[in-house]
């Protein structure tokens, strides 16, 4: 069989134009055969004679005869039915296994999107399918799981990230060590040891009970604790409970904290005095700036996850020791992006 006598360069994988049909349709009213409109068109010869089986109907003649005819807005019509009925097939398909495993972590575990596809990376679990994160994104907006919704979501994705003043008041706290004395190398979160304060509080005009919740800044490890009220007494009290837990080692794991200026934290000599050595001092205590959370930011991306559990308005007094201990596990044994999907216990190791 002898090759076409042109260096016309085939194009490959492109549909073909409502354009070119008419081209057809002239070409073959000239009597060109498939393989002569193939060449002059730079088309497959295969192309060309599916397109005009699709585009062929039988016409009556006005000798009350019937023919066979090659029309262009057939062949167009037939192109648009097809292709409006067309589209990606969904890559998670009949992976029930992994639609019931996405389902049971952002319902059940109040994972982000991103935890549960960052986890199955990490621990390389094995599914039939392999989607992004992205992807699932797109399928929780479509509504292809019968159990989840964007309103099942923590944070919904297209949210606005929240843009933080950087403003520089003077420090207001004469007793106390403003952030900008605090060492440089506390900014690198390279060494573990130091720590950032704040209180969670619950339903006004409830019991008063109020949660110290305290993160590190290199592993993110939270440790939450329940207080009666939002005083520095209480604060005080828990803090002691730590060093009496930690002993000699208390200094190596809690070397520094940084708090805002709330009541509850403003004497610093009282809170940095050891309950085991009087005379030294058991940390060092910094301030943030008055309206700069952002010098917080572990602690205030932490509270976010504590909201997950104990949304605003709700009486902390009525939550139990056991409800607390597990919002602190869970915290600690998510997975977090920024580690590459380890978690702060993982970190803290």
């Amino acid at each position: 069989m002898s090759l076409p006598n042109n260096n016309t360069k085939q194009r490959e994988f492109t549909h073909l134009s409502e354009r070119e049909r008419y081209q057809i349709e002239i070409l073959l009213k000239d009597r060109k055969k498939p393989v002569e409109i193939a060449s002059i068109m730079g088309r497959h010869r295969r192309t060309i004679e599916r397109e005009i089986i699709r585009g062929t109907v039988r016409l009556q003649n006005s000798d009350l005869t019937y023919s066979e005819r090659y029309c262009a807005d057939v062949g167009q019509r037939k192109y648009e039915q097809v292709a409006s009925n067309k589209g990606a097939g969904l890559k998670i398909g009949h992976d029930h296994k992994l639609a019931n495993h996405i389902e049971n972590r952002i319902n059940k575990d109040k994972y982000s999107p991103d935890a549960v596809i960052g986890e199955i990376r990490a621990k390389g679990l094995r599914f039939d399918t392999t989607i992004c994160t992205k992807t699932l994104y797109s399928y929780i907006d479509k509504g292809v799981f019968a159990n989840i919704s964007n309103k099942d979501l923590p944070v919904k994705r297209d949210k606005k990230k929240r843009q933080y003043q950087k403003v520089r008041i003077s420090h207001k706290n004469l007793r106390g060590t403003s952030i900008e004395e605090r060492p440089l190398n506390i900014e690198d979160r390279e060494e573990y040891g130091h720590w950032e304060m704040d209180c969670v509080v619950g339903k006004q005009g409830g019991s008063g009970a109020t949660l110290l919740v305290l993160t590190e800044r290199s592993s993110r490890k939270e440790i939450i604790r329940k207080m009666l009220d939002k005083t520095q007494e209480s604060v005080k009290k828990e803090i002691d409970k730590l060093e009496r837990k930690y002993s000699k080692n208390f200094s190596k794991y809690f070397k520094t904290f940084t708090v805002d200026n709330g009541p509850e934290f403003l004497n610093s000599t009282e809170l940095e005095a050891s309950i085991l050595n009087p005379q030294e001092k058991r940390f060092s205590l910094y301030y943030a700036h008055p309206y700069s959370s952002w010098e917080r930011g572990s602690n205030e991306n932490a509270n976010k996850l504590i909201r997950r559990f104990i949304p605003k308005g709700t009486d902390i007094g009525k939550l139990k020791h056991k409800d607390i201990q597990r919002i602190e596990h869970w915290m600690n044994n998510y997975p977090r992006r920024i580690f590459g999907y380890r978690t702060a216990n993982e970190m803290a190791a």
